[in-house]
């Protein structure tokens, strides 16, 4: 079976993704599949193989190798952002009615709004901060922010991920700094109020047809937040399990497959919480999680005693037993 092990993509997570992709490359299980690199750049889509570049031909998401055209049985998908992470190559792929592992076009677009996610689970009960959503251009004033949301208090794109634009503005004065931060990665942003607590990652994913929490590891970061230098720079220790009591324990796993199943999830995830009050607060969802060796989901995996090429069976069943949309209207 041919697997497309895609990485990359246009955004600033692209070097994060081609370290996941080289991880998985690693991990799958050559015997029963033949993985191919697959780079997806905003400069050109190829695959690598002995170091020597092939065209994709984007009509049909195959290349062509002396002469032999090669195509692929199934996609696994370690694109961070756009288009991996939004539902764009998801929708692409279900035209061409090629399975990829994780979820769909239209969880895979919800999830990555921020606005839409919080929405979406706002009917379901899920505790969160406050937040106040911005588009470019509209009229907003340090004062009213402060005023509803209290001070300190987080401004973030509304889709991007890895913590870029992310700011925490603990003094009016660095407010217009923060907005042109988060407006240089997207149109809209959300202000979110600021949750004192502990911050725990929770990784969720379809197991076996249940929905399974791997681990819940706990984030102690050097810095204000649990920023791109935290995450990717070695600022920030990561304790995996969390130093938190039975009790809690239960209630972070119950609410990070609530958060999943209400999604309408699939495939593997993980899922970032604020512990405040003796409640978990929802952050976000990170639905193409990183998967380098320094990773927080890989940790989990080896905490829940699964091996990486078992996971990865599992995604590749799951993605062979979902039918593409055109399958479905037949």
């Amino acid at each position: 079976m041919n697997v497309a092990v895609v990485m990359g993509g246009y955004s600033g997570e692209s070097v994060i993704s081609l370290r996941s992709g080289q991880l998985i490359l690693n991990e799958i299980n050559k015997k029963n599949y033949t993985p191919f690199e697959v780079h997806i750049l905003k400069s050109s889509w190829y695959c690598l193989v002995d170091g020597i570049q092939f065209p994709i031909n984007k009509n049909d998401f195959s290349f062509e190798k002396e002469g032999i055209i090669i195509k692929f049985d199934v996609v696994i998908n370690t694109v961070h952002g756009t288009p991996g992470e939004d539902g764009h190559l998801q929708a692409y792929w279900e035209l061409l009615g090629i399975p990829y592992t994780g979820c769909n076009f239209y969880q895979s677009g919800l999830t990555f709004n921020k606005r839409d996610t919080l929405s979406v689970l706002s009917k379901f009960d899920i505790p969160k901060a406050k937040s106040i959503y911005v588009s470019k251009g509209d009229s907003i004033s340090a004062d009213d922010v402060k005023s509803q949301l209290g001070l300190p208090f987080f401004v973030k794109p509304n889709q991007s991920g890895s913590s870029l634009g992310v700011s925490m503005v603990s003094t009016l004065n660095d407010f217009e700094k923060a907005l042109d931060f988060a407006f240089a990665e997207d149109h809209d942003i959300l202000i979110e109020s600021y949750l004192n607590g502990r911050e725990v990652s929770v990784g969720v994913l379809k197991y076996k047809g249940e929905t399974k929490v791997l681990g819940i590891t706990e984030i102690l970061t050097q810095n204000d937040f649990f920023d791109y230098e935290a995450k990717y720079l070695g600022k920030s220790e990561e304790i995996t399990p969390a130093r938190i009591s039975t009790e809690m324990e239960h209630k972070v796993i119950e609410t990070a497959k609530k958060v999943y199943d209400a999604l309408g999830m699939s495939g593997f995830s993980r899922t970032d919480f604020i512990i405040m009050n003796d409640v978990p607060h929802f952050i976000e969802i990170n639905t193409n999680p990183g998967l380098s060796t320094q990773s927080i989901f890989p940790q989990q995996a080896s905490f829940a005693k699964i091996e990486m090429s078992d996971l990865l069976d599992n995604e590749i069943d799951l993605a062979l037993l979902r039918k593409p949309i055109w399958d479905k209207m037949k």
